[in-house]
């Protein structure tokens, strides 16, 4: 999806060389992974003239908050909780970040 927001329309060979740049992928992995989110309603497809050409469906953060959701459900049954012990845990938040979440806790529990 990342790819697909940084242009307005985009083919699957558009996102296959894109990515290609940064890691080995098969072109069909590729194509499969636009299907799913085309049919989760996350991307819209028309027909250009031999190619099929992609574009979000949703605006980015709406996308981005129902894959954190569906991941949430998915990984941790349903408890952002566990995500956010996990990533403290595993030092992927920063100081500032830990702080700034500790922040808004407080400010709901006013």
């Amino acid at each position: 999806m990342k790819v697909i927001w940084t242009r307005e329309t985009t083919t699957v060979r558009d996102v296959y060389e894109a990515l290609r740049l940064r890691r080995s992928i098969a072109y069909t992995t590729v194509m499969t992974m636009m299907k799913i989110l085309e049919e989760k309603g996350y991307l819209k497809k028309s027909r250009d003239e031999r190619a099929f050409v992609y574009r979000p469906a949703k605006p980015r953060q709406q996308v981005v908050g129902a894959m954190v959701r569906d991941f949430v459900d998915r990984v941790f049954d349903g408890a952002a909780g566990g995500l956010l012990l996990h990533l403290a845990k595993d030092r992927r938040l920063s100081r500032d970040e830990r702080v700034a979440i500790q922040r808004m806790i407080e400010e709901i529990d006013e």
